[in-house]
């Protein structure tokens, strides 16, 4: 499953990737993909689909893509 338009609040968990780079980002996806724990492209991290994290992810989608893992 790639980054879908909307990730929704769910007790699914998600694996985040970062894809693409920051530079030309503005400033609040920059500060979006750090809040994630995405450092640089082709880092993974892990999270529990909750409304916050379903806020981050929906900000910067164009720049990460998403899985849900089981």
């Amino acid at each position: 499953m790639t980054t879908p338009k909307n990730i929704q609040v769910s007790d699914a968990t998600l694996e985040i990737t970062q894809i693409r780079g920051l530079v030309g980002a503005k400033q609040n996806q920059k500060a979006t993909l750090r809040s994630l724990g995405l450092k640089r492209i082709g880092h993974t991290v892990t999270r529990s689909a909750d409304a916050v994290t379903a806020g981050m992810v929906n900000t910067v989608q164009h720049l990460i893509k998403v899985e849900e893992t089981k």
